[in-house]
């Protein structure tokens, strides 16, 4: 190929990048304000911000669908190689983590109407919204490692998952116990139990965006394992024995 060409086609590239760059900081925002509407509703049982949040999902949908389109064209067109595809299927890998987060979101907002006013027990409404804090904390510095190329910052984010698998062992056993001594509140239980599954998940697709920061800039995944601690299985084997 041509040198003039080759430049060209670098330069298209670089333009090409930066666009898809600019596109999933825009989804990244959407996404974070999903997350604040949705525990938002949830705690003040805001029926119509939660439905807004739910039919707000499409638009995420459809970006996450425009960069998929123009990744693929990219790549088709650019025939990138070595750390340039890496860029590119990161995009693509963080587009499609943040478009499962608004599905989280989403799901949260869903189960507001659900909810009769005055089922969310305080404590258990601090501890959602203690979590889901945490949560969209680990999404912004994720994105934030994006955005600077940050492998150590990536790396930082990956190490703080397991407060909110802690976070979320903890509320899971709060509501446990507070379904197990009233029948009554039950079907509420339930629908906070499936929140914080939610909110524990939004944790883990953080830290999927930060491991794919950190496989684009160092051109491999983490030599070890992610850390869990979430124990709920142990508790729900305790708390509904086999028989």
């Amino acid at each position: 190929m041509p040198l003039a060409n080759t430049e060209h086609t670098t330069k298209a590239f670089d333009v090409d990048l930066q666009d898809l760059k600019r596109m999933v900081a825009e989804m990244g925002g959407q996404v974070e304000r999903q997350l604040h509407s949705a525990i938002d509703a949830l705690v003040h049982h805001d029926c119509a911000k939660g439905q807004k949040v739910v039919l707000a999902d499409n638009a995420l949908d459809v970006l996450q669908q425009e960069i998929e389109a123009k990744a693929i064209a990219t790549i088709a067109t650019r025939q990138p190689m070595a750390v340039d595809l890496r860029e590119v299927v990161g995009v693509l890998r963080i587009a499609n983590d943040l478009e499962r987060i608004g599905d989280l979101a989403k799901n949260i907002a869903r189960r507001v109407a659900g909810l009769n006013n005055g089922d969310l027990p305080r404590r258990a409404s601090q501890g959602l919204t203690h979590m889901m804090g945490l949560a969209i904390g680990l999404l912004v510095r994720a994105l934030d490692s994006f955005a600077c190329a940050d492998s150590t910052k990536a790396a930082a984010v990956r190490s703080r998952d397991e407060e909110i698998d802690l976070m979320y062992t903890s509320l899971f056993r709060e509501l446990l116990t507070y379904m197990m001594e009233d029948s009554g509140t039950v079907t509420a239980g339930v629908h906070l139990l499936f929140c914080a599954k939610n909110i524990e998940r939004v944790g883990d697709h953080a830290t999927n965006i930060a491991e794919s920061v950190y496989y684009m800039v160092e051109g491999h995944n983490f030599a070890d394992e992610r850390k869990k601690a979430d124990t709920t299985s142990t508790l729900r084997a305790t708390a509904y024995p086999s028989h």
